[in-house]
């Protein structure tokens, strides 16, 4: 009898410590998030979506979006740090930053999660140089492929995934600057034929460099791309995508978005 009592405690006893090793395992993996604990979003100096003004604090429609999204609805604060847009990639990469915003590509979408619904659709459309002797037929076209059919080449800026996957890819030439303001000054000086962008942030770049003059808009809206919210796959704030994506249906449902978006469309200046 003593010694059934005794195995009966040697079980008991082992199971005991089996489930807690279980707990302790699952609790260290879950890594839940602190109350002080901050995502960390990289960001390029890109006007109207992040710059920082001159009290050093950080604005754009696309700060004022994930702002309204992950801190006063979801109660998550952000520490935003600016870095060269392919610097943003990297640290996404390799760990060191959280997040980045920009469009989701097979590429980036190997080291990060996101969420279902992009949270905008960014127009685009296409910008070539005064006088340029196809400048009919460029205000007309419609797709990439009619860009390939004229022989035409396209300037961007280093670190253009759509770029690159959507122009270079489909073997249009391209010609690529460092900065992503220099894309203007290239096409100014007809070191290319088009560039592709959206008219809100481009046309306070051109003005700001004094080049409205030498730039011409075709009217058509060429593209759209949509943007999301990366996160780095290891990050703790991973999990959080599913209620971010309901968060972010929730803003648009009730116009939170589109009041943003029409601030900065009404306000183009930095």
């Amino acid at each position: 009898m003593f010694i059934l009592k005794l195995l009966y405690k040697e079980n008991f006893l082992g199971c005991v410590t089996g489930v807690l090793c279980s707990l302790l395992i699952l609790l260290s993996c879950a890594s839940p998030l602190s109350a002080d604990q901050k995502i960390t979003i990289a960001y390029p100096d890109f006007w109207p979506f992040f710059t920082k003004n001159s009290n050093g604090t950080v604005e754009g429609c696309f700060h004022d979006i994930i702002d309204a999204a992950l801190t006063k609805r979801m109660g998550i604060a952000v520490k935003w740090q600016e870095f060269p847009w392919k610097r943003c990639q990297h640290y996404v990469r390799n760990g060191k930053i959280d997040a980045m915003i920009t469009v989701p590509t097979r590429e980036r979408l190997s080291y990060t999660k996101t969420h279902a619904h992009p949270f905008y659709e960014k127009s685009m459309n296409i910008f070539t140089y005064a006088g340029h002797p196809k400048l009919e037929k460029i205000k007309k076209i419609k797709n990439i492929d009619e860009i390939y059919n004229e022989g035409l080449t396209v300037i961007t800026y280093a670190g253009n995934g759509w770029n690159d996957k959507n122009i270079r890819a489909h073997g249009i030439p391209t010609q690529e600057t460092h900065l992503r303001e220099g894309v203007w000054n290239m096409l100014a000086f007809q070191r290319g034929d088009i560039v592709i962008e959206w008219p809100c942030c481009a046309w306070p770049d051109i003005a700001k460099l004094g080049l409205t003059d030498k730039i011409v808009q075709a009217d058509i809206a060429f593209n759209s791309m949509p943007f999301h919210l990366l996160i780095n796959k290891n990050s703790s704030f991973a999990g959080l995508l599913g209620k971010f994506d309901a968060v972010i249906l929730e803003m648009k449902e009730d116009g939170t978005i589109e009041r943003i978006m029409k601030n900065y469309r009404t306000n183009a200046k930095r």
